[in-house]
């Protein structure tokens, strides 16, 4: 003989789930003691860095990948941040940035970019680019400034940071497009052509 019983929700069940096994983790866990500390990752115990629970590395990362850059006219070797942790990273712990040095920050998909400068010492300024490497925005950014500096739209996929007041040296602001030495941005990072 067949009930009819009624169909659960997917959300039911995950929660269902959830609450049995925060159950069973409640009955074990109370007076469980703590497993023995691991032994510290390979690149701890050989002086490397390492990616800290922010999703940094704990020390200035090595120098990455570079590519000339054109702003208008103006040459650039530029650093590629291409990865979370690249990206999280950035500039912290670096003692100097020379005048045609840059980092290029490629973000997968365009977002409301907002940088700040936690564990960074060189005074910089960043152009928020948006998806064709126009520029829309150039924040100036200080040593140590946790206040992000957000972007007033939601349309930037790119983030060039280089010394402070180098834009404004060179007469380049909002408008201004940023090609690389294999051509626009987007043929570059996502082989648009």
């Amino acid at each position: 003989m067949s009930r009819n019983i009624p169909a659960r929700k997917p959300w039911c069940l995950a929660l269902a789930a959830g609450l049995t096994l925060a159950a069973i983790s409640g009955f074990t866990g109370c007076d469980a003691k703590a497993p023995p500390p691991a032994a510290p990752p390979a690149a701890e115990a050989e002086g490397l860095p390492r990616v800290t629970p922010e999703g940094h590395l704990d020390r200035a990362q090595p120098k990455l990948r570079t590519m000339r850059l054109y702003v208008g006219a103006h040459e650039l070797i530029t650093e590629l941040c291409t990865n979370d942790v690249q990206r999280m990273t950035g500039m912290m712990f670096r003692t100097n940035l020379a005048e045609n040095e840059a980092m290029l920050f490629v973000f997968p998909w365009p977002h409301r970019a907002s940088f700040y400068m936690k564990n960074t010492r060189v005074p910089l300024s960043a152009a928020y680019l948006d998806p064709e490497g126009v520029i829309r925005e150039i924040h100036d950014l200080h040593p140590g400034d946790l206040q992000g500096k957000e972007a007033k739209v939601d349309n930037i996929q790119y983030v060039l940071e280089t010394t402070q007041g180098w834009f404004q040296r060179r007469n380049l602001g909002p408008g201004a497009v940023v090609r690389t030495e294999e051509g626009t941005l987007p043929q570059t990072f996502f082989k648009r052509r």
